[in-house]
């Protein structure tokens, strides 16, 4: 009885610690994070042609943000030049798009959305607003691709599987830097 009581014991100081340590219930939102840029290009559909051109619509992306966002020193410049550049990403991506024989459109808008928490590895994206450039392909009603601009970090993998973590952006900037600077 004596063992039980000790492992009954232990099992509820362990319940109590996970949940102050990985967040139980908060009741609402966490607070914005003005840390971090996301980018999401979410995908007409989830059809197989669909979710194909929406990542080559993200690697089209990624060459033309690169020498835009590679002098970016600071979260508030990053800011101010995304904004700045949402027609152009726009364009970049319909291009993609028309070249590849799709009929709709793309619009790319920076501005603050929820995200639930994400853990990659040894980092932790924690629930709350983040501002985002939110690139919608046609109905953008299909499954998203998603990466972090500012600072440049990208992710493979989905949420609820094994994940790589992968700088990728951060990689092309550097390189970018290596050959422009």
């Amino acid at each position: 009885m004596k063992k039980f009581c000790i492992i009954f014991l232990l099992s509820i100081i362990i319940s109590v610690t996970a949940i102050g340590l990985f967040g139980g219930n908060d009741g609402g939102r966490d607070e914005v994070n003005g840390d971090y840029i996301r980018i999401h290009i979410r995908a007409d559909s989830n059809d197989g042609e669909a979710q194909a051109v929406k990542y080559a619509v993200r690697d089209e992306l990624v060459k033309t943000l690169t020498p835009i966002v590679a002098e970016c020193e600071s979260f508030e410049k990053a800011k101010q030049t995304l904004k700045s550049s949402e027609a152009l990403l726009s364009a970049a991506a319909t291009k993609t798009l028309k070249d590849r024989g799709f009929s709709y459109g793309a619009t790319a808008t920076l501005k603050t959305e929820y995200f639930p928490t994400r853990k990659y590895g040894d980092l932790v994206l924690a629930s709350g607003e983040y501002l985002a450039l939110v690139v919608e392909l046609g109905s953008a009603q299909g499954q998203n691709w998603w990466c972090v601009i500012y600072p440049p970090l990208c992710f493979a993998g989905q949420a609820n599987t094994p994940v790589t973590y992968k700088s990728k952006i951060a990689e092309i900037i550097e390189e970018w830097r290596r050959s422009h600077g």
